[in-house]
């Protein structure tokens, strides 16, 4: 379904002009833990809040989508917090070779229809571009409730250079959920009784 427009979206994207990069250069520091399909920005929010140390990058392609966050994050007056209004296609516009600590790719639209795995952000064209601009002991870390995407998404991440490991399918009743961050939309899906899938992954071999 094709986002509602904002009411005054142009006026409320320009008001977050200072927190949105169009250009590599306005990246503050390097290695830097980016979220790719921010959403409205429950997430980045909660999840820089709690690292205030940390350096993160919220990447998000729908313009009126991207506001939402942009003025979550002002409003929580979080200073530790940048977006992307963009493409994941075109990451490596704005990251170079070892310059990403993490990436969090939360409830990525599955693309279930035949012929549309090539869209799935976990396919091998993405990987080769996540492999490229991950630091060394670089992670990704991956939340879903579609089951063949997460099967799916195992199969690539084996094949392509990467290590898999605390996988869980049923987070919520699981170690893992202490720590989670729950996305708007995971939210809403478990309160549905949809269990979710999750799992972290790094370039092998690791280093320790």
């Amino acid at each position: 379904m094709r986002p509602r427009k904002k009411k005054h979206g142009d006026e409320r994207r320009e008001a977050c002009q200072d927190i949105i990069i169009t250009d590599k250069t306005q990246i503050k520091s390097k290695p830097v833990i980016i979220e790719i399909g921010c959403g409205k920005g429950r997430f980045i929010t909660e999840l820089a809040a709690r690292h205030p140390d940390k350096y993160f990058i919220a990447l998000e392609k729908v313009p009126d989508i991207i506001v939402l966050a942009a003025e979550k994050i002002k409003n929580e007056n979080i200073p530790n917090v940048n977006f992307i209004c963009d493409d994941v296609k075109n990451l490596l516009n704005y990251f170079g070779e070892n310059e990403v600590e993490s990436i969090y790719l939360n409830f990525s639209d599955p693309w279930p229809k035949a012929g549309h795995h090539k869209r799935r952000l976990t396919y091998k064209s993405f990987l080769d571009i996540y492999r490229y601009i991950l630091t060394a002991n670089g992670k990704i870390y991956l939340k879903t409730d579609n089951r063949p995407l997460f099967d799916f998404s195992i199969e690539q991440l084996s094949e392509n250079g990467f290590t898999m490991d605390n996988i869980t399918y049923d987070l919520h009743n699981s170690e893992y959920n202490s720590d989670n961050i729950m996305t708007e939309y995971e939210t809403n899906f478990s309160a549905k009784g949809f269990a979710i899938n999750r799992l972290e992954a790094r370039l092998f071999p690791a280093i320790d």
